[in-house]
């Protein structure tokens, strides 16, 4: 089997590669802000990422990209997530202070601390899955750099059946 090493025309077909293993996956803590000045209670999930590359031209090898450093890359991503509180630091709606080894944060008459070891402050103003994904997608994206991909999507799901996916041109990464 050949595979195409011209660009592609607009009728033409793509490469996609996807990358969803089982241990792509961490478990957090979170709460969601919702409209109307409401927010969800503390609680956490089991979340599960997956991740689509797409581009029109493979490599000598007949790769689009190498898989291995794209799945090492997700590992590292949901290690850094697992097992931990997220909060949303650049929330207009919260306040989150860090002191004494300890991040406050206080929603309303709402006050949680817990140990900064176990908080993750996101740049996120809100830690709503579709902001999950486009913080993974943001920082997934350097690693194909130099690869044949164009496209990334990563899909963050929370709960079977409930997931957001952030899609876009690699063009447009940082």
């Amino acid at each position: 089997m050949s595979h195409r090493s011209e660009p592609m025309t607009p009728t033409s077909q793509r490469y996609r590669l996807s990358l969803a293993k089982q241990d792509f996956k961490f478990a957090a803590a979170h709460f969601t802000l919702l409209g109307g000045g409401v927010a969800e209670p503390l609680h956490g999930h089991n979340y599960r990422v997956r991740v689509e590359v797409a581009g029109e031209v493979l490599d000598g090898d007949g790769l689009l990209v190498e898989a291995a450093p794209v799945k090492q890359a997700i590992r590292a991503l949901c290690a850094e997530l697992d097992d931990r509180v997220l909060v949303p630091a650049e929330s207009p709606r919260l306040t989150v202070e860090t002191a004494d080894d300890a991040v406050e944060v206080a929603y309303g008459a709402r006050r949680y601390r817990f140990p900064a070891s176990e908080v993750v402050l996101l740049p996120l103003v809100n830690s709503s899955i579709e902001l999950l994904a486009e913080l993974l997608w943001r920082r997934l994206a350097p690693t194909l750099a130099g690869s044949h991909a164009t496209f990334l999507a990563v899909a963050v799901e929370e709960a079977e059946g409930q997931r957001a996916v952030f899609e876009a041109s690699l063009a447009s990464a940082p």
